[in-house]
């Protein structure tokens, strides 16, 4: 895949990932929920560390996480130019392309959202650059996440051992497009493993 199709691609997630945050970021309240279907929901939520609401401890993890996604995402750029430079396959750099869409999609909240929104809370929904500043300082925004899939909520039937009765859910985690953008890239990495990587070459 071209350098063009590959930019194309980044492109085209981030606009779709930045779009639908600051969407709900402006007009959603924090926890604030939309149900789609009864296994899809419309949740927003804030964190300040990986993918999937996952968050690295103490005051410094922040700014650490940060940092290291700069340090990543300059190396999944390379990645993604040495791919291109090397012609290889398609589903390759594809994959690379989503990856580094998406790590970048969730840099901009990290580096950005702090100082070009107010908090959101509860009872408030947050505006875009507010007349007495961001929550935050620059490096220390928070990741905004809204997608929510709850294949199962639910009892669990009595005849399953040891959980039977007992209140299951399965996936909750809510995540965004950024994220999803991520994950695909990895699955498909995998599926299709050899045809991304040819004769063990993996660049």
């Amino acid at each position: 895949m071209s350098l063009k199709k590959s930019i194309l691609v980044i492109i085209l997630v981030l606009l779709i990932d930045q779009i639908t945050k600051v969407y709900i970021k402006t007009h959603f309240t924090l926890h604030e929920e939309l149900p789609v279907f009864s296994w899809f929901r419309i949740v927003f939520v804030e964190n300040k560390g990986m993918a999937w609401g996952f968050e690295l401890p103490g005051s410094y993890g922040k700014l650490v996480l940060t940092l290291f996604r700069l340090v990543a995402i300059t190396g999944i750029g390379y990645w993604l130019y040495d791919s291109v430079r090397k012609n290889s396959p398609k589903i390759l750099t594809f994959c690379i392309a989503l990856i580094f869409a998406g790590a970048f999609g969730n840099i901009i909240d990290s580096i950005l959202y702090g100082v070009l929104f107010d908090a959101s809370t509860n009872i408030n929904v947050a505006s875009f650059l507010p007349e007495n500043g961001g929550y935050e300082s620059l490096f220390y925004g928070k990741v905004v996440d809204m997608i929510q899939f709850t294949f199962y909520d639910d009892i669990l039937p009595e005849w399953i051992p040891i959980w039977g009765g007992s209140h299951f859910s399965f996936f909750d985690p809510v995540f965004n497009i950024a994220d999803s953008a991520i994950s695909v890239g990895v699955f498909l990495l995998i599926i299709f493993n050899k045809k991304a990587f040819p004769k063990g070459n993996l660049t």
